[in-house]
């Protein structure tokens, strides 16, 4: 029971690492403009995504311009949209599949299928979190580096936007959960491979009967 209620709080952490995966992968203030000149009225905010730039003005307007050439983008953007694709998909690969192996589930069969199949969506979402942390961290590193970067003007520095935050967590909570599935999956065959199936052994009253007559047949 105590395995099964783990697998539960495992398959609900994935769950929010797969909403936030997709959300910052849309989002798009993966970077936002740092207010660091000597302008203190900003009438603009400028964020940059994955998929499109956005610019928000202090009147209250909002418009957006998609990035639909993909060879004009830097490298780690283009990587970025690649592992994070590969992020969402790993992930609602693991949600189907650990929906199957589940304890707490009807489907997938007998223990041994189940077992497997949770074992293979964790490894899903070990791989998802790991395409996910990988692309956060090279954006982070990039914007770190142009901030501190003393050629490059004030008004073309960023921050970090609520996106990359939201990577981070999301890759955290996936790579939480797979590894609550494999060691759930993992313990429960170390065990039958340790202690192996049980051998029923029935004293043999039969042939103690059968000795004890042959020997009163010799009195």
């Amino acid at each position: 029971m105590a395995s099964a209620s783990l697998q539960f709080f495992a398959f609900i952490l994935a769950l929010f690492g797969v909403f936030g995966d997709i959300t910052a992968t849309l989002l798009p203030n993966w970077k936002v403009n740092a207010d660091v000149g000597s302008n203190i009225i900003t009438a603009i905010t400028q964020m940059q995504g994955l998929w499109m730039d956005c610019t928000w003005y202090s009147t209250g307007m909002f418009s957006c311009t998609l990035k639909y050439s993909v060879l004009s983008l830097p490298v780690y953007i283009q990587a970025a949209r690649t592992t994070m694709v590969l992020s969402c998909i790993l992930s609602a690969f693991g949600i189907c599949i650990t929906t199957v192996g589940m304890k707490c589930t009807k489907l997938g069969g007998d223990p041994d299928s189940k077992s497997h199949a949770c074992f293979a969506g964790g490894v899903c979402f070990i791989l998802a979190g790991i395409f996910g942390l990988v692309p956060t961290s090279w954006y982070t590193r990039e914007i770190i580096s142009n901030f501190l970067d003393q050629t490059i003007p004030e008004s073309s520095k960023h921050e970090p936007g609520g996106a990359v935050y939201i990577g981070f967590i999301s890759a955290a909570f996936l790579l939480i959960a797979g590894v609550i599935f494999c060691t759930s999956c993992f313990k429960k065959q170390q065990g039958a491979w340790i202690y192996g199936p049980k051998q029923h052994h029935f004293p043999s009253t039969e042939q103690e009967s059968n000795a004890g007559y042959n020997l009163k047949d010799y009195v």
